[in-house]
C-alpha cells in the first residue's frame, strides 16, 4: 500500500511517501530555495567553451547555467523509459543527413561554437538543480509535462511509457496519439495514461499545446535574462507525476492546499479526488506516522539491516560508497549463507535509501564477498528489482572484477545530507580534526624556528582552551628543555575564541604574530 503524508508549514512543505508502512522518498521545499528543475528561461550566452563542448548562460541567478553541446542536438535521451516510435515509417533518408554527419564532433553532435555566439539569446529549460559549486544544468529542448502526457515541441515522435504492459492498451494510446498529436511535436504517453478515457488525454494535450503556444509568445516579448514558465509547485508537481492507481490515499494537514489538490485532481483526475484526505487530528501528522524520526535518520553515516548487519553510506563530491558489514549477525549455518542472507537484505535496503536520501550520480557498493557465482547473480538480481521501485532513472552494472557492482541514479537536485547540512566549521568538510599530539609538534616546531631566527626572549602561546590545558600538562617539559636551549621564556595562555587547530606565537615585547611574521 502506498500512501503520501503532507505537513506544510510556514517556512516549508515536506512529502514523505510510504510503502506498506515504510518511509521510501521524502521530498522537501523551502520558501527560500524552491526548486528550478522544469523552469523556463530566455537566457543570455555568456561564455562558449569549445575545449568542454559547454557553453555558460545567464538566466538572472548567482550562477550562470551549464548548456553542453549534447543538450543543443535535439535528442530524445532525457525518455529513454519511454518506448519511442516514429508516426510515419519508411520516409525517404534526406540526402542533407550525410552532411550533417560531416558537420558532427566524435560524440555525434554539431561543435557547440558552430552553434551559438556569446550574447546570443537562448530558450533554455532547467533540467538539473544547481549542485555544489556547479550552476544549474540546461536544456534547448523544452519539454512541458502534463497529467497524462508529456508535451515536446520540435519534434514528430509519439512514445508510451514502458511501464503500461498491456499490448492492447499501447496500441489504443498510440494510435489515439498519432491522430490528435499538433503537428511538429512529439507526445509522449506516460503511466498514468492506463485506462484513461480518451477524452482526458486529448484535454492535456490542447492545454499543453495552448502553454507552449503561450511560452513562445513571452519568449518573443523578453528580454534576457528572464523567466519564461515557472513550473508547478512541490505539490502539484508531486501530485501530478506520483498520483497513480496504486496510491491509496494523500493525507494533508493544510485546508488551503487541501482544497487546491481536489480542485486540481476535479479538472485532471476527479476519479481519484477521494483519496485526499484532510489530516485533523490535535497531534503533528508526520509524528502520527513515526516519519520524523526516519528523517533523522537519513543523516547517519550506519544503516542497521535486520538480524543484526549493517550498512554505511559515505558521500563525496565525485561518488558515493557504501559498504556491507555483517555486524552483530553470526547466522545459523555456514558462512557463505550467513553472508549471502546479509548482503540480500542489502540489496533491499541499499534502493530504499537512494531514494530516501535522493542519492545520485555514481555509487559504488562493496557487497561481501562470496564464493559461490549463483550467489552473486542472486544479490545482483535482487538489487535490480529492488531499483525498478525508483521514480528516477538508475541502472546497476554487472559485478566486477574487485567485487564491486557500480550504480548510476539520474541527480536532479541535491542530495537530502547537503540540503540539510552545511560544512563543518572546525574540519571544513574533511570529518577529521587534527590530533593534539600533531598540534603540540607543529607549535614546538614553530618555537624552535622563532628560537633560531629572532632574538625574542619571551613569547605566549594563545591556542583554544583544551589544546592550551594539554600543552600544560602534557608538554611542559618539553618546553623547558626548549627555553633553557634557546635561553627564550615561553607562557602558555588559552583563548576559547580560537578554533581547536588555530594558534597563535606572540612576542610580548612587541606583540607581533610570530607565527604570521615567519610564514
Amino acid at each position: 500500500m502506498k500512501e503520501i503524508i503532507i505537513n506544510i508549514s510556514s517556512l516549508e512543505i515536506r512529502v514523505a511517501t510510504l510503502e506498506d508502512g515504510d518511509l521510501v522518498e521524502f521530498l522537501v521545499e523551502r520558501e527560500q530555495s524552491k526548486r528550478l528543475v522544469g523552469d523556463i528561461y530566455l537566457g543570455r550566452v555568456n561564455a562558449i567553451l569549445p575545449g568542454i563542448q559547454a557553453a555558460f548562460v545567464d538566466i538572472g541567478y548567482e550562477k550562470a547555467g551549464f548548456l553542453h553541446a549534447s543538450d543543443l542536438s535535439g535528442s530524445l535521451d532525457a525518455f529513454k523509459e519511454f518506448d519511442i516510435v516514429e508516426p510515419r515509417r519508411g520516409r525517404r533518408r534526406d540526402p542533407r543527413d550525410k552532411n550533417k554527419k560531416k558537420n558532427q564532433n566524435q560524440n555525434g553532435y554539431p561543435p557547440i561554437e558552430k552553434l551559438l555566439q556569446k550574447g546570443q539569446e537562448v530558450l533554455v529549460q532547467v533540467t538539473k538543480e544547481a549542485i555544489g559549486t556547479k550552476g544549474p544544468r540546461l536544456s534547448t529542448q523544452v519539454s512541458l509535462p502534463g497529467r497524462f502526457v508529456v508535451y515536446v515541441p520540435n519534434f514528430n515522435y509519439l512514445g508510451v511509457s514502458r511501464k503500461i504492459e498491456s499490448r492492447q492498451e499501447r496500441s489504443r494510446l498510440k494510435k489515439l496519439i498519432s491522430r490528435k498529436k499538433p503537428s511538429n511535436t512529439a507526445i509522449i504517453a506516460r503511466t498514468a495514461c492506463a485506462g484513461v478515457e480518451s477524452k482526458q488525454i486529448v484535454g492535456d494535450i490542447n492545454y499543453l499545446h495552448k502553454l507552449w503556444q503561450e511560452v513562445k509568445a513571452r519568449s518573443e516579448k523578453a528580454t534576457a535574462p528572464h523567466r519564461i514558465h515557472e513550473e508547478v509547485g512541490l505539490l502539484i508537481g508531486m501530485v501530478r507525476d506520483v498520483m497513480t492507481q496504486d496510491v491509496g490515499r494523500i493525507l494533508i494537514d493544510n485546508e488551503r492546499e487541501f482544497k487546491r489538490l481536489q480542485q486540481y485532481l476535479k479538472t485532471f483526475s476527479p476519479n481519484l479526488c477521494s483519496r485526499v484526505n484532510l489530516y485533523k487530528e490535535k497531534s503533528p501528522i508526520f509524528d502520527k506516522f513515526n516519519i520524523e524520526r526516519e528523517i533523522e535518520k537519513t543523516l547517519d553515516r550506519k544503516i542497521w539491516l535486520k538480524k543484526g548487519g549493517y550498512i554505511t553510506i559515505d558521500q563525496t563530491e565525485a561518488l558515493v560508497a557504501i559498504d556491507v558489514n555483517t555486524g552483530r549477525y553470526v547466522g545459523k549455518k555456514d558462512q557463505e549463507e550467513t553472508i549471502l542472507e546479509t548482503n540480500l537484505l542489502a540489496a533491499r535496503e541499499i534502493p530504499r535509501q537512494l531514494r530516501l536520501r535522493d542519492i545520485g550520480g555514481i555509487i559504488v557498493i562493496d557487497f561481501i564477498d562470496m564464493e559461490r557465482e549463483a550467489n552473486r547473480r542472486k544479490v545482483l538480481a535482487e538489487l535490480r528489482h529492488n531499483l525498478r521501485k525508483d521514480r528516477s532513472r538508475s541502472k546497476a552494472f554487472a559485478v566486477s572484477d574487485l567485487g564491486l557492482v557500480e550504480v548510476s541514479r539520474k541527480r536532479v537536485r541535491p542530495s537530502l545530507l547537503h540540503f540539510f547540512s552545511d560544512e563543518c566549521p572546525y574540519c571544513k568538510g574533511m570529518g577529521k580534526v587534527l590530533s593534539y599530539d600533531s598540534l603540540a609538534n607543529k607549535i614546538e616546531q614553530w618555537i624552535r624556528r622563532i628560537g633560531a631566527r629572532t632574538k625574542e626572549k619571551r613569547i605566549q602561546i594563545r591556542a583554544n582552551s583544551s589544546l592550551a590545558l594539554f600543552l600544560e600538562d602534557e608538554r611542559r617539559q618539553t618546553f623547558d628543555a626548549i627555553q633553557r636551549q634557546y635561553r627564550i621564556r615561553i607562557e602558555i595562555q588559552d583563548d576559547p575564541r580560537l578554533h581547536r587547530e588555530d594558534f597563535k606565537i606572540v612576542s610580548l615585547r612587541t606583540f607581533r604574530d610570530l607565527v604570521q611574521e615567519l610564514t
